[in-house]
């Protein structure tokens, strides 16, 4: 089973979203600060809530190469063009439910009142860093040809 592979590729993807959101953020195009906004969460307050996201956000993007690895195993031969286009839009569709998800529940049960006030532009940023995620995951999946055997042939 590809479980090496799948987690290092993982751990690619989350780095290209986290580098993603950081530059929205750092751009100031929208408050993308998603790995203090996540430690916040756990910690109630934004002082040393870095290290907590940080490990949140990367075994959430761990964990999530799973289905999508299995997915793009159902659906294709691994390649890097058609896992990095595939895990594209994967990813659009995760960042769009993510972002409703956002706007309609996390942002008003927030601890802290700078991650309260997401809007459109913080939902645009979410959608774009798990396009990113999906793309980069895809792309590392198709490279290091991974391939779930998802039903196995008996005998």
């Amino acid at each position: 089973m590809p479980i090496i592979s799948t987690v290092i590729a993982g751990a690619i993807g989350t780095v290209a979203m986290s580098i993603l959101m950081s530059t929205i953020h750092w751009a100031k195009l929208a408050n993308a600060d998603m790995i203090r906004a996540l430690g916040s969460m756990a910690t109630a307050k934004y002082e040393n809530s870095f290290g907590p996201g940080l490990v949140i956000h990367f075994t959430s993007g761990i964990l999530f190469a799973f289905p999508y690895a299995i997915f793009l195993s159902l659906v294709m031969e691994p390649s890097f063009l058609s896992m990095s286009t595939m895990g594209a839009v994967l990813g659009l569709f995760h960042g769009i439910v993510v972002s409703f998800l956002l706007l309609a529940v996390v942002r008003g049960l927030h601890p802290l009142e700078r991650f309260r006030k997401a809007g459109l532009q913080v939902a645009v940023a979410h959608i774009a860093g798990h396009v990113g995620y999906g793309f980069v995951l895809g792309a590392a999946l198709g490279s290091l040809g991974v391939a779930w055997d998802v039903f196995p042939s008996v005998g």
